[in-house]
């Protein structure tokens, strides 16, 4: 290929500086060659890529020559000095100019897992916990990354130790999760999608132990509070104890050999640890339901071509009062929210009015957590954030992203083993 001119259109040199460049060190020599390279694939891929039209009248460079294909409506051929190809079945760029390559659709913008192996997906948990099993229904045959607290998933993912997590934020009997809601604000990742598992528990034990013969029952406080009645109905004098996940229970009594205690669980759990399930299904109710987010580090770009949901986080520096102002903005675009959560303002967590007639006022500051059902792509959820920046001294997007719109069926323990 011949040198572009300087009056080309084309020109490459706003790019890659003077023609003559000065002496420099070999790594400004690789930046420049990179650019050059670049800038010579994009140009080429511009040609190759359009094919010629009918309507489009290119005049032949010579005869038995093809024609070459306009650049931004341009005879390429003249303009760029192109070498004409010569028309000949076994010259495979003469196949690539006639059958182009297919365009990129959204799919290939997604972000792809790394190195061509499985996704990896980070959890809070040991195997058998309902994390990993809400990691493997969001990400089919994924490499699920076990992690022993929430935050150390959100650093697995910032480190690039994993591609994505699954972290749960809420639960249909025992509310949110509300440490997850902190290190949502804390850290810089992004909702890419959400996982909703229908959670079954089982009371486990080692082999041969009586229910009678317990003295405590172990689990996450989530699998606790969702118990708490039914263990309650058993009639059960035993001391509640909280671990930091429900399969890390059963995990701890194997290991341990304790016989006077039990754990609630999953009966995965119970298999992989050699546990006996004593009561199954002491969920205080069918619909226990468990949401989960994804977590990634780019967002994903949103759509409007199915059900998606946005997820932000406010505050304002005078407190509580424009809540009403925020929650408008939606209503008045009839833009239904599905939560929305208050928790503690670590930066400024009171606020501290004087007046001279009635002393000190100490208000408790929060920040708001909201889930919307619309994307932002939709221009109705962009106008609402428009009016909501209004009202707020802070705003963060955190993550536009497709519904789970699966089937619900009540929990059960083959629902649990079949999405593991």
């Amino acid at each position: 290929m011949k040198a572009v001119s300087s009056s080309s259109p084309y020109n490459l040199k706003p790019m890659l500086g003077a023609s003559q460049p000065a002496p420099a060190t070999a790594r400004m020599a690789r930046s420049s060659r990179c650019q050059w390279q670049t800038s010579c694939a994009i140009l080429s891929s511009n040609v190759v890529s359009q094919e010629q039209s009918d309507s489009l009248s290119v005049p032949p460079v010579s005869d038995g020559v093809d024609h070459v294909a306009a650049v931004n409506g341009h005879n390429g051929a003249a303009r760029m000095n192109l070498v004409p190809i010569e028309k000949s079945d076994s010259n495979p760029l003469v196949s690539k100019l006639h059958h182009p390559q297919k365009p990129l659709s959204m799919t290939d913008l997604s972000p792809a897992p790394m190195h061509g192996s499985n996704l990896r997906v980070a959890y809070q948990g040991v195997p058998g916990a309902y994390s990993e099993a809400a990691a493997s229904k969001a990400y089919p045959n994924c490499q699920a990354i076990p992690c022993d607290q929430f935050e150390v998933a959100f650093q697995a993912v910032e480190l690039w130790i994993s591609d994505r997590a699954v972290l749960p934020v809420e639960n249909s009997l025992g509310g949110s999760i509300h440490r997850n809601y902190d290190l949502l604000l804390r850290h810089r990742l992004h909702i890419v999608g959400e996982v909703q598992l229908p959670v079954h528990h089982c009371l486990l034990a080692l082999p041969g132990v009586r229910k009678e013969f317990l003295t405590r029952v172990i689990s996450h406080p989530q699998g606790l509070a969702q118990c708490e009645h039914t263990l309650t109905k058993l009639g059960l004098n035993v001391a509640r104890e909280a671990v930091d996940d429900t399969a890390g229970a059963a995990e701890f009594i194997a290991a341990n050999n304790l016989r006077d205690t039990a754990a609630i669980a999953s009966a995965r759990a119970a298999e992989i640890y050699g546990l006996e399930i004593l009561e199954d299904g002491i969920q205080d109710d069918a619909s226990n339901v468990t949401r989960f987010v994804m977590l990634a580090r780019e967002p994903i770009i949103p759509r409007t071509d199915r059900p998606f949901k946005t997820s932000i986080v406010f505050a304002h520096e005078k407190g509580t009062s424009v809540l009403f102002k925020v929650l408008s903005a939606f209503a008045f675009r009839d833009i239904s929210l599905t939560k929305i959560e208050s928790r503690p303002n670590h930066n400024r967590p009171i606020r501290l009015v004087d007046d001279a007639n009635v002393g000190t006022a100490k208000h408790f500051e929060y920040m708001f957590y909201i889930d919307f059902e619309a994307s932002m792509a939709d221009a109705r959820a962009q106008n609402a954030l428009a009016e909501v920046q209004e009202f707020t001294s802070f705003l963060r997007v955190l993550g536009s992203y497709p519904m789970d719109m699966t089937p619900w069926s009540p929990s059960s323990s083959t629902s649990y083993t079949s999405s593991s």
